[in-house]
């Protein structure tokens, strides 16, 4: 424990003093497979999903109406509460029963148009080879007015689970992003931000959890490192 700042060994300087070449220590992180391969998951919160679920929280007031979540409902029942009057959950495969609506994405014939007044796609994109055609078909989904809420990596390990089932292509950027959105919902109507530090980074390649990289350390923003990328995205209500 640090006696000046009541800070513990997890919360350490964000910017410690350079040390020279060959001076390095890496201790636990030296070495060249990671501590852990789920993401942190096994350990505690995962670090992406503390970037994921602070963004929906912050952006809650639009998980409403009826909604649409990608595998499961747990951030519908947990930020939407009772301003949710239904929920459908999309799977690409027949395997979760629990689903609602069954497809792919990059097929917009296989769902209704203009139904919901919120998705919510929580690191989706990166397993859709064509995001253009996938973030359309979002569009299409959502009633005039709707929102999309959206978080996608920048910086991650493979997910193997994904990878082997309907594949793993993507990594992205605020510009990316940030293009795909608008050439779908338009310039104004869709706004992009980007989390993360080279702690919040390396903690979480290693598949550590928020309790390792200490949850000071991962509120400090750094732009040149952008380990999650979130998004909100509306459809234009012209009769507004």
């Amino acid at each position: 424990m640090n006696e000046t700042s009541g800070e513990t060994g997890a919360d350490v300087a964000l910017a410690p003093a350079v040390p020279s070449v060959g001076s390095v220590d890496f201790g636990d992180l030296g070495g060249a497979t990671p501590i852990g391969h789920k993401f942190g998951f096994d350990r505690g919160q995962c670090i992406d999903r503390f970037y994921i679920e602070r963004f929906l929280e912050l952006q809650a007031e639009h998980i409403r109406g009826r909604v649409l979540e990608v595998a499961e409902d747990t951030y519908t029942r947990r930020f939407g509460g009772p301003r949710v009057t239904s929920c459908d959950i999309l799977h690409a495969s027949g395997e979760n029963r629990r689903a609602t609506l069954v497809g792919d994405l990059c097929r917009p014939e296989q769902f209704p148009d203009g139904v919901f007044d919120c998705a919510i796609l929580t690191q989706t994109l990166q397993h859709v080879y064509d995001v253009g055609a996938a973030l359309t078909t979002v569009y299409r989904l959502l009633r005039p007015g709707g929102v999309a809420l959206i978080s996608v990596p920048g910086i991650s390990q493979i997910s193997r689970y994904d990878m082997d089932r309907w594949g793993d292509y993507w990594r992205f950027t605020t510009c990316s992003l940030t293009r795909l959105l608008e050439s779908v919902f338009g310039a104004s109507s869709c706004h992009v931000e980007a989390h993360g530090n080279v702690r919040a980074a390396v903690a979480f390649l290693h598949g550590l959890c928020v309790a390792d990289a200490g949850r000071k350390s991962l509120t400090h923003h750094d732009a040149d490192f952008e380990l999650v990328l979130t998004a909100v995205a509306r459809v234009a209500d012209e009769s507004a």
